[in-house]
């Protein structure tokens, strides 16, 4: 059956899983441009200019931060920790961070390590934890650290609806008996959505994020490998955001053709799902720009067939062109090659008004391209749920030295606190930021 007959049975609501057929100059300044983007100048794309450049963690030196707008303050809410890779604000406020890395077998490891990639990220083998951090007097610095939950498989989302803990292992969603005000998980979890994972698994991050009342769980899925450079038998339920009920059950895909899709919120006007999305390498400095968009329920973002609508990848080239006619144009570039994974919404009211209700979007940062880019915190101001003016940097200084290609951390995800702080996970110096307003 023919996917595009699906989508467009479907629309505007889901495809069913088990019916889905298989998938068959951009300037400094376009990057910049953060309304619906329609068409973009997009440079003509060259699978010949790829240049690798990683970057080199050296740390943070002691009394060096982050350095924010005037205005804010930047403090190291928690150290000591093996690569913080994702925030989860609870209910209650209670602040969970999940450790992972992504793991490599003895053949990658070499390959890293002479390559270079070895120094721009967490190494050994993932610590497969969450922690609990309490600031019970909201001054900033928590008074309670605990193991939440251990014992996982490189987790990521997590999401706490009623008396169930939930996390998003590479593997699958598990779900566990919790109860409000716990510091440490004591039952047991049980699978209840299985996720491709293992063999060409290119994106491991698996995120989670429940719709208002708490009817449905979205599951972000990355694709197995650049541009199906496996075959598409590979890239089963991937590079899909699924949807699925509270119990697991009734699994349908709710948007696909995001390649990377990692950070999810909902713009807090618009109550529409937005996600932060990696775009695929291999065709130039400048191609292809990382995005945020709102997901529309059903429809088809171009991976792995073509890019930012009708623009076709010149590795897939005459295959799936149905798809390509459907396929929609995100709304924000951010960047290409800038690792956009971290995505918030500021439901606050302690930063000014500009900052209400905009987006934060944490840049892990670039390793194939000719100059480093990303690694900071950047802002896209919205007005009335729509994008309302230009990229911003937000969170900067993560590169020590740009020429040498130096940088003192990473930052990842990015979540607002119930306090109204702004708290970054630096997954490479192993800090969570708290961004605050003076």
């Amino acid at each position: 059956m023919n996917r595009l007959f699906l989508l467009l049975a479907a629309a505007p609501f889901v495809v069913a899983c088990n019916s889905r057929p298989d998938k068959t100059g951009q300037t400094d300044s376009l990057t910049t441009d953060s309304t619906t983007t329609g068409s973009l100048d997009l440079p003509a794309p060259d699978t010949n200019a790829t240049k690798n450049n990683f970057s080199k963690v050296i740390g943070w030196p002691a009394g060096k931060t982050p350095v924010a707008p005037a205005g804010f303050s930047v403090t190291a809410f928690a150290t000591n920790m093996k690569s913080p890779r994702s925030i989860y604000i609870a209910p209650n406020g209670d602040i969970l961070i999940a450790l992972s890395n992504s793991e490599r077998d003895a053949k990658d490891k070499i390959a890293n390590a002479v390559s270079g990639k070895a120094k721009s990220e967490v190494g050994g083998e993932s610590e497969n934890t969450v922690l609990l951090f309490r600031d019970t007097n909201n001054d900033g610095k928590f008074e309670i650290r605990s193991t939440f939950l251990s014992g996982l498989n490189q987790p990521y989302g997590m999401l706490i609806i009623g008396n169930s803990f939930y996390v998003a292992n590479t593997d699958g969603v598990f779900q566990y008996p919790y109860k409000a005000g716990e510091t440490k998980i004591t039952g047991k979890g049980k699978k209840i959505v299985s996720l491709p994972a293992g063999g060409y698994n290119n994106h491991w991050t698996r995120n989670l994020i429940a719709k208002a009342d708490n009817s449905k769980i979205y599951i972000s899925v990355g694709s197995g490998s650049n541009v199906a450079d496996h075959g598409m038998e590979n890239e089963l339920r991937r590079a899909d955001i699924l949807e699925v009920n509270p119990d697991g059950t009734g699994e349908k895909i709710y948007a696909s053709g995001l390649r990377n899709p990692v950070g999810m919120d909902w713009q807090p006007d618009s109550k529409m799902l937005w996600a932060a999305v990696n775009e695929r390498d291999g065709l130039g400095d400048n191609l292809v720009p990382d995005y945020i968009t709102s997901v529309k329920p059903g429809a088809f973002y171009g991976w792995p067939y073509s890019y930012y609508g009708q623009h076709e990848d010149p590795r897939m080239k005459g295959q799936g062109s149905d798809l390509v006619k459907s396929a929609v144009v995100p709304d924000v570039p951010v960047g290409s090659h800038t690792a956009s994974l971290g995505l918030a919404f500021y439901t606050g009211s302690k930063f000014p008004e500009s900052y209400q209700k905009g987006a934060f979007i944490g840049q892990h940062g670039s390793w194939n391209r000719s100059e480093l880019v990303g690694y900071k915190v950047a802002f896209v101001p919205f007005k009335d749920g729509k994008p309302s003016g230009k990229l911003q940097d937000f969170l900067t200084g993560f590169i020590a030295d740009e020429k040498k290609s130096e940088v003192y951390g990473r930052p990842v995800d990015v979540a607002v606190a119930n306090d109204g702080s702004l708290l970054v996970a630096d997954d490479v110096s192993s800090t969570i930021w708290r961004v605050a307003a003076n």
